[in-house]
């Protein structure tokens, strides 16, 4: 690579290894080292991109701050990345929401204790669930057996049913009390809402319906991930100003830590300084939903998935057939719910639900992006589509090339014979 023509220079005293330089150079020219950057010269190029975003102006071209206008503004600025970066290392630890009704927790909330647990392993720092509701000491403690070190409960009876303006105002005032770096939120209708209240409030960045998180090894940011754009491309958000870190992640894109009922937790109690009469919504009846002919797709084990390759609606009738063979549900692709072939329902994706099955099998779906990004965790793949190169087989376990409508009857005869989820599965269980 030919040399740049203007020479990069860093004013190390003036560096507060924020990262925001390594994230934005495209030349991978630069990287933070301990509490500095250093720039890899064999690669810069002298494009300029890093010095624009710098937040404290400390990187400049060789020659220019002899002018003066440059070291008059890093002169200027100094205070203001102290404080940011003094304001930053007040944040500490990795928060959960835990999201309960009546003591019974949503799932979604062991599974982000799980990939919290990861998170703060790496960090070295603690992981709190966040509780709130009505005599919710045993979800404290159930928060414990599932890799909390400690539970921050507000229990009062304004927490029975959740409504937003109370739930919120209790999160804010644990988070402002302790200072949590990361705030962990499941993407459900509840979580949603949530989060959203509570960033705003915060004034900092919400990256919603995670589909991966771990910590950047150089800066120590969460690095958030999740489609966009349609879900063309995966997109990497990091929150590098503003705390906490927060993110929403659907259910089943992580996984739950097996339970340990030896594990304590440290409980932390704060009160709720809300009244009734500043709520404005009242509960006034609370009726869970009696629609019991919905799949519930995700946490089946087993889920037989349909696309547009089934050719038309009767298809579907197929896909069922084999479905209650293996004691599984029916799902679908975008494709064939945006065509009424089914129910929304059913529907498996960026625009659907998130499933993580022991099995999936997928009949006449191509393997579109937005389709694997909601189960591509699944345990085992198994792929049926004429389309030899079909996107779908990058990530099947096992690849059936050939016409669906004469592969699927032989796997439902083989279901009924009940052989064919210890062939897939490989022990037998189901």
């Amino acid at each position: 690579m030919a040399k740049p023509k203007r020479k990069l220079q860093i004013i190390a005293g003036k560096c507060i290894a924020c990262g925001v330089c390594e994230g934005e150079c495209p030349f991978d020219a630069i990287h933070v080292e301990g509490d500095v950057a250093v720039i890899d010269y064999e690669k810069c190029t002298g494009c300029g991109k890093c010095v624009k975003v710098c937040p404290t102006d400390c990187l400049f071209f060789e020659g220019e701050q002899a002018k003066g206008e440059k070291q008059a503004e890093v002169a200027a600025v100094p205070d203001v990345a102290a404080d940011l970066a003094a304001r930053l290392a007040e944040y500490q630890g990795v928060w959960v929401y835990i999201e309960q009704s009546a003591g019974q927790v949503h799932p979604v909330s062991w599974e982000l204790l799980g990939k919290g647990r990861e998170l703060a392993d790496v960090l070295d720092c603690e992981l709190a669930a966040m509780v709130l509701g009505e005599n919710v000491d045993g979800v404290a403690l159930q928060a414990g057996h599932y890799g909390a070190d400690k539970a921050y409960i507000i229990d009062n009876p304004l927490l029975a049913h959740y409504r937003t303006y109370p739930f919120a105002e209790g999160c804010l005032k644990l988070i402002h009390n302790y200072k949590p770096a990361i705030v962990l939120i499941g993407a459900t209708t509840l979580g949603r809402d949530l989060s959203g209240a509570i960033a705003t409030d915060l004034h900092t960045g919400l990256t919603a319906d995670c589909t991966g998180l771990e910590i950047d090894a150089h800066s120590g940011l969460l690095r958030q991930t999740r489609p966009a754009f349609g879900g063309n491309i995966m997109a990497t958000i990091l929150c590098r100003e503003h705390r906490p870190q927060m993110s929403t992640v659907r259910p089943r894109v992580m996984e739950a830590l097996a339970p340990d009922e030896t594990r304590q937790v440290e409980i932390v109690r704060e009160t709720l300084e809300v009244s009734e009469e500043d709520i404005g919504v009242t509960v006034e009846q609370f009726r869970p939903d009696a629609d019991l002919d919905k799949p519930n797709l995700q946490y089946a084990e087993i889920i037989c998935a349909g696309g547009r390759g089934l050719g038309s609606p009767r298809g579907f009738e197929l896909m069922k057939e084999l479905a209650e063979a293996l004691g599984g549900v029916v799902g679908a692709s975008r494709a064939t719910v945006d065509a009424g072939w089914i129910s929304h329902d059913h529907q498996i994706g960026q625009t659907g639900y998130t499933v993580r099955p022991r099995l999936y099998i997928a009949a006449g779906i191509s393997g579109a992006i937005q389709h694997r990004v909601g189960m591509q965790t699944s345990d085992t793949v198994v792929a049926i589509n004429s389309d030899p190169e079909a996107n779908i087989f990058q990530i099947a376990d096992y690849g059936i090339v050939g016409d669906l409508y004469e592969v699927v009857p032989e796997l439902i005869k083989q279901a009924k014979a009940g052989n064919l989820k210890e062939k897939l599965l490989g022990d037998g269980s189901g």
